[in-house]
């Protein structure tokens, strides 16, 4: 193999892979990319054999097709401290040769035909939905997301496809997000993809998808970008139990005025106390006896009495920075009762704090 790349075009594609790489055993052929070139097209592959992603570029003149492999954060590396303009990638028997002017770096290779291969998409069913609405919910519901639960199904989001409509659910057992997208088919199933593969999908596709899937792969393919993901193989909780089926209080608040009173109390602590008046709002620090912030807002609430809500503000502000609206509905029960929050198409369930 020999071809000429431009730096930044290279630096580019190599970037979007690292994630996808083997990062702790470098002796395994997941730690590398497979680079593959033929007539004028590059098509580079990263995979840790839980999530892979493959790139192609027509951006390269080739002299020579052939594969290679390389150690993909080696690779970037080197690519990274080379000026703009063309790289020359050449394989010389058992090595990549990196090439720039009077630079030159080799690296040592596996054998390009062992690597790793990619789950094939034909003829594999599609769900049909506005992806970019759905690429929006994995946003809202990701940090609800578990990462390391010992009940494995809690470390991803669950998709799941019904009749009308579509619930994307997130959950890390003290919160529960929910966002839901109508259902553009007659598809009904279920699925749970892992949080890094929530992450990626996020971070690389900005347009109109094509999402496909066996029973223990999601596979999505966009122009020049084909992106899988092992499924969690486990029965996620039923949510809908979770979901409070009505409330005895509701009420509207400001986003805006909420956040900013949040974000003064959680310079002293993260646990705060809310006490709703009447016409406002306390908003108190928890925990640290030698510490207190306090702050107040006025707020129509609808109560006659004091109602004392104790709550983790991480949970309130991941759900108040990703709604559109100015205002959101606050449902509640009792002080020691989830309550939920919503916006939209998007909720969450919150367990208090017991105080």
């Amino acid at each position: 193999m020999r071809l000429a790349v431009a730096k930044s075009t290279l630096e580019s594609l190599l970037i979007n892979l690292q994630p996808f790489l083997e990062r702790k055993d470098t002796s395994q052929i997941t730690s590398h990319v497979l680079l593959i070139a033929s007539d004028n097209l590059l098509t580079a592959k990263a995979t840790d054999q839980e999530i892979g992603l493959k790139i192609e570029t027509e951006h390269v003149s080739t002299q020579l097709d052939g594969k290679a492999t390389a150690n993909g954060k080696k690779l970037l590396d080197i690519v990274r401290i080379l000026k703009e303009g063309d790289i020359i990638l050449e394989t010389i028997e058992e090595t990549l040769h990196i090439k720039q002017d009077h630079s030159k770096f080799k690296l040592p290779m596996f054998n390009a035909d062992e690597y790793p291969t990619f789950p094939e998409v034909d003829e594999l069913p599609s769900i049909k939905l506005d992806s970019m609405q759905l690429i929006q919910m994995f946003k809202k519901v990701s940090p609800a997301i578990d990462t390391n639960n010992p009940k494995y199904e809690l470390n991803g989001a669950l998709l799941n496809i019904k009749d009308n409509e579509i619930d994307v659910v997130g959950t890390d057992t003290r919160r529960l997000a929910i966002g839901k997208i109508p259902n553009e088919s007659d598809t009904t199933l279920s699925m749970i993809i892992p949080k890094k593969a929530i992450i990626e999908i996020q971070k690389l596709f900005f347009d109109q998808i094509d999402i496909h899937y066996d029973e223990t792969n999601l596979i999505i393919t966009a122009p020049g970008y084909y992106f899988f993901t092992r499924l969690i193989n486990g029965k996620y909780p039923d949510y809908e139990r979770i979901i409070p089926k009505s409330v005895k209080y509701s009420l509207t608040l400001p986003k805006t005025k909420i956040i900013e009173a949040i974000k003064q109390i959680t310079t002293i602590s993260q646990e705060i106390k809310l006490t709703f008046e009447p016409n406002s709002i306390v908003f108190k620090s928890l925990g640290d006896e030698n510490s207190e912030a306090v702050t107040e807002i006025d707020a129509e609430t609808g109560f006659e009495d004091k109602f004392v809500l104790a709550v983790n503000s991480r949970y309130l502000l991941d759900f108040l920075s990703h709604i559109d609206t100015e205002n959101f509905t606050m449902g509640l029960n009792e002080p020691n009762l989830p309550f939920i929050v919503q916006s939209n198409n998007f909720s969450t369930v919150i367990m208090p704090i017991i105080i």
